[in-house]
């Protein structure tokens, strides 16, 4: 059954849509050229099928960086490379510029035959650079656009997606899971039509099997999915790429034990992720802890010092991986090509925790990304800046020592056999939108943000901190930047306390905040952010800029304890015989039963969501107050890993301490897989 049969008709829908226009630069500064191609190309779109409304122009090597700074429907450009060796060099030299402003563009390159090396091709850094050549004598324009149109057509395809639509629009009867069969299961039932109502009918009818053969696996592609994540790495600048359809917590746990699986050691921010902290305990990993900057003011957590990075690394020649988390989840990023250059001449791999920097690549203020600056690894959350489902994330690998067959069997260990298919297509949708027009939303993005920070400043009351703000004083020198889309307000002269601004957000303006600290709220303006939301948030800040003040009982930010020392492994801690000892108990006889002891579990305070303690870390005494402390008043923190009995709050603690560091002595010997 063909597409035409299958498909409904969308004709009057395009008609709504703003049509598309695809402008190509024809990049040259002979006048002569540049008019009759321009002029023999638009004739030649006007006569042939153009549904992505290519349109050509000139502009002169001068005029070319204001229009890639400023042309959001720039698509690709046609670099004249003039008719000398040396010209053909500029080119070149211009077409790396071009990457550095507008990565995702086609590159095409114009020149003379002269550019052939003895053995009857371009040169290898020709190819490398553009798409595809073209003789400056040439005269098949017909042809010349049907290339630029196939090249164009290429990025902005979904293949999975696509497929996914048609399979849907053929309508064919299922004997497979899911039970549900396209919501057939809720359609007309009396209790629950509502929710299929409610959902709609697309959430169910993709939500389909492995059983549809024509969608490819996840777990083991070879079609449609494998097209997608050619086209992901393509766009994201990686080697390889992998699509996850269970977050980023498993992208982390997939690139540890492909790495350390089996036990190695590994250099890591104590603040990271708590998916590595897990990671540490299933593949019974050695972890070398780094200390995380605190601003005292705002109780923000920083990157680590880059002196400390190179001092780990100095004093464990034998570590297999670092992991840094670049940015943070306030938007502070590091330095990274001279980390990583440092942990590469050591011999040890790197991972990046990008999750919330998807979108870095697609704008020039926002790059370099990790992969840019030499990580083997990057894993990024696609739903939290772009515009995936939530849970969907991909990994991106540029290790030459790859072994892509067994990194496929340790995603395989962690991913699900019946993964979600419209997260899949989500992937795939967002990685063609940042192609495609990312740099245009990008710098619609930017815009909204000068606005916000000018409108929040002039309130008065409320003030949007700056990057200078929020790095604290050990990282002056490390060069850390700041994504601007993290917007973090200090809300200190409102005399309330950041939780109390958000609640009257939400509750007297229908405002929802992405996180606070006691004097801090965060936002994040992302590709969904409009004007109108901005003049909405806008108008809130100001109308609670006007209240009546309080007296602040925000307090100060509770100092994160120090790191103790690790007793023995995570992993022996984790798994070992415990016992249960309780937090509070009249405070001081909790204190004197629990310091000294192993902690079996990680304990984490919700916000900001780095451990206290960690498997195997020994409980100090600063550490049992300061738990305390977040566990009584009024407003008491979320602390993940602790366990109630009967509402009592309790430690699991290592029950045979001796028994517990001999076996992490003998296992710390072992060499890593």
């Amino acid at each position: 059954m063909g597409m035409e049969q299958t498909m409904p008709d969308l004709g009057n829908l395009s008609e709504q849509r703003q049509p598309l226009e695809c402008r190509v630069a024809l990049v040259s500064n002979d006048r002569d050229l540049s008019s009759n191609w321009v002029s023999a190309l638009n004739t030649t779109a006007a006569q042939h099928e153009n549904p992505y409304g290519l349109r050509f122009e000139s502009v002169t090597t001068v005029a070319l960086e204001k229009l890639l700074r400023e042309e959001d429907r720039l698509q690709a450009l046609i670099i004249d490379a003039g008719c000398s060796p040396d010209e053909l060099k500029d080119a070149e030299v211009l077409a790396d510029r071009m990457h550095d402003l507008r990565a995702q563009l086609n590159v095409f390159l114009v020149a003379q035959d002269s550019f052939l090396n003895d053995q009857g091709g371009a040169p290898a850094s020709v190819r490398k650079r553009f798409d595809e050549l073209f003789d400056r004598r040439e005269g098949n324009f017909n042809h010349m656009f049907r290339l630029v149109q196939a090249f164009i057509a290429r990025r902005a395809s979904t293949p999975f997606a696509d497929t996914l639509k048609e399979y849907v629009f053929s309508a064919r009867d299922a004997w497979h899971t899911p039970g549900h069969s396209g919501g057939d299961s809720l359609r007309n039932s009396p209790w629950v039509g509502d929710f299929y109502r409610f959902m709609g009918e697309h959430v169910f009818n993709t939500d389909l099997s492995v059983s549809v053969q024509v969608l490819d696996s996840l777990l083991e592609p070879h079609s449609v999915i494998q097209e997608a994540q050619d086209l992901a790495a393509q766009a994201f600048g990686a080697e390889h790429t992998f699509f996850l359809t269970n977050g980023t917590s498993t992208a982390n746990k997939v690139v540890i034990q492909q790495i350390l699986g089996g036990g190695g050691k590994i250099i890591v921010d104590q603040a990271c992720h708590k998916s590595v902290h897990h990671a540490i305990v299933m593949n019974r990993v050695e972890p070398v802890y780094l200390k995380s900057t605190l601003h005292p003011q705002f109780g923000i957590y920083g990157p680590v010092c880059r002196a400390d990075i190179e001092q780990a690394l100095d004093a464990h020649p034998d570590a297999g991986l670092l992991v840094i988390t670049s940015c943070t989840y306030d938007g502070l990023r590091y330095d990274l090509k001279p980390i990583i250059d440092y942990a590469h001449e050591r011999g040890v791999k790197v991972l990046i925790d990008e999750a919330w920097y998807a979108h870095g690549y697609f704008h020039t203020e926002l790059r370099p990304t990790a992969l840019e600056c030499g990580a083997d690894y990057v894993t990024q959350s696609t739903h939290k800046m772009l515009s995936a489902f939530s849970q969907a994330s991909m990994i991106h690998v540029q290790d030459p020592d790859f072994d892509e067959f067994r990194f496929r069997e340790n995603l395989n260990m962690y991913a699900s056999t019946s993964p979600q298919y419209s997260m899949i297509a989500s992937l795939d949708v967002a990685r063609k939108q940042m192609v495609m027009e990312g740099y245009g939303r990008l710098r619609h993005c930017l815009q909204m943000v000068e606005t916000l920070r000018r409108e929040v400043d002039a309130t008065g009351v409320f003030r949007a901190l700056t990057r200078e703000d929020l790095i604290p004083a050990p990282l002056a020198n490390d060069n850390i930047r700041l994504d601007p889309t993290k917007v973090t307000i200090d809300v200190t002269a409102s005399g309330y306390s950041g939780k109390e601004i958000q609640v009257k957000l939400f509750d007297q303006f229908g405002i929802q905040v992405e996180k606070t600290t006691y004097n801090t709220v965060t936002v994040l303006v992302t590709l969904g952010s409009t004007e109108s939301k901005l003049l909405r948030l806008v108008h809130a800040l100001k109308q609670l800029a006007r209240q009546p003040r309080k007296r602040s009982h925000a307090g100060t930010a509770r100092q994160l304890p120090e790191f103790t020392h690790l007793n023995c492994l995570p992993a022996d801690a984790y798994f070992a015989e415990t016992e249960e000892l309780p937090l509070m108990d009249n405070g001081v006889a909790a204190e004197k039963k629990l310091v000294g002891r192993t902690c079996a579990d990680e304990i984490v305070p919700y916000p900001p969501g780095i451990p206290v303690l960690v498997p195997g870390q020994q409980i100090s005494a600063q550490i049992v107050q300061f738990l305390q402390q977040l566990l009584q008043g009024q407003n008491a923190t979320e602390i993940h890993g602790l366990i109630f009995r009967s509402d009592e709050p309790m430690l699991r603690v290592v029950c045979n301490e001796d028994k517990a560091s001999a076996k992490s002595a003998n296992a710390g010997g072992k060499k890593k897989a």
